[in-house]
């Protein structure tokens, strides 16, 4: 098997998890606390990169000024991020969720029109249009359900988490040009589990956790932190970055499949139809060229 066919398996493989962990996270958040899960997931990552830690310090030295870039950051995701995430999931299903990450290009594209200057044409405005057409007939056109008590609440949580991850990416363009995508992301779950702490403690934890659920926490902790980021560094060491983002679109596709074949979600004709729409949206305002660096990694969703 050449480098370049493993690299497109890595990238199948990472979205994938990603696209997992949406489904990790539900279970999760309805067996106890949302600050608890995500607590408890920071901190198992934390854990796993001090062991690693050895061979990722020599890719961090410190540069005077970036703290309030790191600082920014690590509040834009995990803090803010999973803050607003943990508590969409309580509120709308893991499938509705993960249709809402497929505007993040598209919020990332908007904000860098304003923020960096960059430029879109019309096609790429209209696409954005339409894909928020698609989401907000989603999520109305979608009865209340156990998966999805209160979709509008949910999705809108998730709509601000995208908003962060917004944040979170324009700033790691600035930084990964000084430190690792790995170092980076080693500085989140450490500063999330930091973040995340007090607020656990303030939580009803529960009198006992199941097998089931730590496996699912040990899953987020560990083979998504640590999996995927690594699926994804490797493969971008011999392919294109905007090959590398293309693949970014699966992510809601993954999660739809796994939110119907272990949680047994159900969509109706009319949200199908709006998911369509969605991917219709995202196709047309798809930028060619890639406006992120291939060095960046992508939000942690999920």
């Amino acid at each position: 098997m050449n480098t370049t066919l493993r690299a497109h398996l890595a990238l199948l493989l990472a979205m994938i998890l990603w696209g997992s962990s949406f489904i990790a996270l539900k279970i999760t958040v309805n067996e106890m606390s949302p600050m608890i899960v995500v607590f408890l997931r920071m901190a198992i990552g934390t854990v796993a990169f001090l062991v690693v830690w050895p061979w990722l310090r020599h890719g961090f030295v410190y540069q005077s000024g970036d703290w309030k870039f790191l600082l920014g950051m690590v509040l834009f995701e995990p803090c803010l991020y999973f803050l607003f995430e943990s508590q969409a999931l309580r509120y709308t299903s893991a499938g509705q969720a993960g249709m809402v990450t497929a505007m993040l290009p598209l919020m990332v594209a908007i904000a860098a029109y304003f923020f960096l200057g960059e430029r879109n044409n019309l096609k790429q405005w209209f696409g954005f249009l339409i894909a928020v057409a698609g989401v907000i007939a989603m999520t109305l056109t979608g009865d209340n359900s156990a998966q999805a008590p209160n979709a509008i609440l949910g999705n809108f949580l998730e709509f601000l988490a995208m908003v962060m991850a917004v944040g979170y990416t324009l700033l790691v363009k600035h930084l990964v040009k000084r430190y690792s995508a790995f170092v980076l992301t080693a500085l989140q779950s450490f500063s999330g589990a930091i973040f995340y702490l007090p607020l656990a403690l303030l939580s009803d934890w529960p009198s006992q956790i199941s097998l089931s659920t730590m496996g699912w926490l040990l899953y987020l902790g560990l083979v998504v932190t640590l999996g995927a980021y690594g699926l994804y560094n490797f493969s971008l060491g011999f392919v294109k970055a905007s090959t590398a983002a293309g693949y970014a679109n699966l992510l809601p596709v993954f999660t739809l499949l796994f939110s119907m074949l272990i949680l047994g979600e159900r969509l109706t004709l009319i949200q199908w139809i709006a998911i369509c729409v969605v991917f219709v949206g995202v196709y047309l305002s798809y930028e060619r060229r890639s406006i992120i660096p291939k060095e960046v990694p992508p939000g942690i969703t999920g």
